[in-house]
């Protein structure tokens, strides 16, 4: 659908002109916060919230640990969108309007997504507490955010997705990660949709498929993102052991404490890697 604005085009790109009419950085980086990361925005200064309910066309969150805001500041000097906490299928939502926050933050200028997430761990050589940066997924949602007629000023019709998640990124988080002294894993995240965690057999069956985490989001996210044309980076912090993995029951409250937890290890990773990104996306844009 070339030659007209989609509603997808025109939602995302009144919502980017909503947020951007009320604050005066212009972010260059989205971060999206998964259960139990959303204390990461506290770090910025200069900060403007915007609860999504505000924001024309974006999802609510309703997910416990999600709260829900849009925050806008720096991070040691480089402009930054913040979402503390994102929309879910199992919400009841579309996989369109899952992608529209993504969207705007696209037609605000953002051209680096840090995506993270609370995920369930299934490779043996994970243990709660791990972080991962993405190297690949598997989409077992039964959705995709693509799916209908295609506007070219979102995207290509079939975007290529080889590369879905940035090596250089991947590559600067394990530098600075062994370099803080904390190690960091590279694995293949598979997305299912929820509410319900997954049984033992489901779990064995995404281990044989060659799944290392699993969990009910960011997919989607990835699949628009690179769509516009956006880089990506993600990080899944393993927040449990999947079901079978150790025998141990699955709750809610872990997910949200241990994700609490590993907030602060994640910010002072982004710290150091935000800098990287910048340096090598100027570097690209000098090249080019």
């Amino acid at each position: 659908m070339a030659n007209a604005p989609s509603d997808d085009f025109l939602h995302a790109e009144q919502a980017a002109q909503f947020i951007l009419e009320r604050v005066s950085v212009r972010p260059r980086v989205g971060l999206v916060l998964g259960s139990g990361l959303g204390a990461v925005a506290t770090g910025l200064t200069d900060a403007v919230r915007i609860p999504y309910e505000e924001i024309p066309y974006f999802p609510k969150s309703t997910a416990e640990g999600h709260a829900g805001v849009l925050v806008l500041g720096t991070l040691d000097s480089i402009p930054l969108a913040v979402m503390q906490g994102r929309a879910h299928l199992y919400e009841g939502y579309s996989p369109s309007q899952i992608v529209l926050p993504v969207r705007a933050l696209g037609r605000m200028g953002v051209r680096t997504l840090v995506l993270t997430n609370a995920a369930g761990g299934i490779s043996p050589e994970y243990s709660r507490g791990a972080l991962v940066v993405l190297r690949d997924h598997i989409n077992l949602q039964g959705a995709n955010p693509l799916i209908g007629l295609n506007d070219e000023r979102l995207g290509l019709r079939h975007p290529d997705m080889t590369d879905a998640y940035n090596a250089q990124f991947r590559q600067f988080v394990r530098e600075e990660s062994e370099r803080l002294g904390g190690g960091i894993f590279e694995g293949v995240y598979a997305a299912v949709t929820g509410p319900n965690f997954e049984t033992p057999a489901e779990i064995h069956f995404l281990r044989a498929i060659g799944a290392d985490l699993v969990g009910m989001s960011t997919v989607s996210e990835v699949i628009a993102a690179r769509h516009m044309g956006t880089e990506v980076l993600a990080v899944s912090c393993v927040t449990n052991m999947a079901a079978g993995i150790t025998g141990e029951k699955i709750t809610e409250e872990e997910v949200l404490e241990t994700g609490e937890r590993l907030a602060s290890k994640f910010l002072a990773l982004l710290r150091a890697v935000l800098p990287k990104i910048e340096g090598y996306l100027k570097s690209r844009a000098t090249s080019d």
